[in-house]
């Protein structure tokens, strides 16, 4: 009888400690999971309820188990980040326990108080508002190419920027929007939008670059197109420090690279974007910069091609985020910076890269890289039948903007002395760039 009791009250103590939905689930949910699981938004089930998110206890555990949710990529090693949404352990501790012990409701007394969410503009009332021209119609089933979508500013004169936030039309189908500045006389998205030849000829690489060709730090992005700004779910909006501002050059014009989710049922989108204007010249320009190698040639059927591409700054200038870019043989992400000094940090490491999320990662303060700082991009690839997003194995991949192709980009955000332009800094610049296959146990994601 003793031992009965015993056990009955160890029992009591396990249910007691047992998370519950009310008092230690929905905390989580509400702070990492309801910014795109809620009604409207582009998750596929809502959070919200007990009675919504009861059935999806195993699903949620697998998740975090695995990692996939929230989308996080960076190490936690070098989690610096202002945006890291990526759970505790403690947190995914309460939700695989929670799953694990029946889900329990709890005392809906011990509920916080549902988090409010802004539907209007987070940045205040924009200067500006523009919009794209005409709405996309988006089918109810399939995959859904990238689109590459003209928006037109009409500035007749240079504006500086000190706040962007992009709005989707429809939340429940838009997955992300990158915003380009398409300045005059730039070739990207110039006839057919790029996505639109896909699974067409193959392209021509008879004129290659060879394989010693250096590499680029470049203004912008695709064909010279400058990255602005970009809209994920729960992402932040652009919103620069006093006397910051990013220059967008009279004639120019956006280019939204949008990518649409299906849901089953049709739906439709116009997105758009708000600007708010400096009020005077600021002290500082904010600027998009890739760092990237047009030389890469990754070998057919290669499982873990690394991809290397180097610059030294010629000048001091503030790091506030990093954006990795490749596409679909793109495996893991690495960004260093070697001081003159001699000491190497790891800014961003992204062992898992998955090109269907386009994460900015914003450093917790800025980062001040003197001049002579050399920065080192590394970038591994996935060309074998392994890959299931790869289109085609066989093949031996070079440089482009078709999803089919490949890119090795770090996209950085830098704040540059008021003497300095992102031209001149380029101009300046010294890049190298190393082409090499390499065994699986130097890959970060291993």
């Amino acid at each position: 009888m003793r031992m009965i009791l015993c056990a009955a009250a160890f029992l009591g103590v396990l249910q007691a400690a047992a998370p519950s939905f009310y008092k230690d689930v929905l905390p989580v949910l509400q702070n990492h999971c309801q910014e795109c699981h809620r009604k409207g938004e582009i998750a596929p089930m809502p959070l919200v309820t007990y009675e919504q998110t009861r059935p999806w206890a195993k699903s949620i555990r697998e998740a975090v188990l695995l990692k996939k949710m929230p989308p996080w990529f960076a190490d936690q090693a070098n989690s610096h980040f202002a945006n890291n949404r990526a759970l505790s352990q403690k947190q995914i501790e309460i939700l695989t326990n929670w799953a694990d012990q029946g889900a329990p409701a709890g005392n809906r007394a011990d509920a916080p108080a549902p988090r409010a969410f802004i539907d209007g503009w987070r940045m205040g009332q924009p200067d500006q508002v523009i919009e794209m021209a005409q709405e996309f119609h988006i089918p109810a089933t399939g995959d859904v190419k990238y689109q590459y979508i003209p928006v037109a500013m009409n500035f007749t004169e240079d504006k500086w920027i000190e706040a962007a936030e992009v709005r989707p039309g429809n939340r429940s189908a838009v997955h992300h929007i990158l915003v380009y500045v398409r300045e005059p006389g730039s070739d990207f998205v110039k006839g057919p939008p790029p996505e639109s030849i896909l699974e067409t000829a193959p392209p021509d690489h008879s004129h290659a670059p060879p394989a010693d060709s250096t590499g680029i730090l470049e203004v912008g992005g695709p064909a010279g197109a400058a990255m602005m700004t970009l809209y994920v779910p729960g992402g932040e909006y652009l919103r620069l420090e006093p006397g910051q501002a990013m220059l967008i050059k009279k004639g120019s014009d956006l280019i939204f690279q949008i990518h649409y989710t299906t849901s089953g049922q049709p739906k439709v989108d116009r997105s758009k974007i708000g600007l708010r204007f400096a009020k005077q010249p600021p002290a500082s320009r904010v600027v998009f910069l890739g760092l990237t190698n047009r030389t890469m040639r990754i070998a057919p059927g290669a499982a873990n091609y690394l991809v290397t591409c180097e610059t030294t700054l010629p000048e001091a200038v503030r790091l506030i985020s990093i954006l990795p870019h490749m596409h679909v043989r793109g495996k893991a992400f690495e960004l260093r910076a070697v001081y003159p000094d001699g000491r190497t940090e790891v800014l961003l490491n992204v062992p898992r890269y998955d090109f269907n999320w386009q994460l900015n990662y914003y450093l917790d303060k800025p980062r001040l890289l003197p001049k002579g700082t050399r920065l080192e991009n590394s970038s591994w690839f996935d060309n074998s039948p392994n890959n299931p997003q790869n289109p085609n194995p066989a093949v031996e991949v070079f440089w482009g903007e078709q999803t089919w192709e490949e890119m090795d980009t770090a996209f950085l955000s830098l704040e540059l002395p008021p003497s300095l332009t992102p031209e001149k800094l380029v101009e300046l610049a010294a890049p190298k760039v190393t082409r090499s296959a390499i065994p699986e146990s130097t890959n970060p994601a291993q």
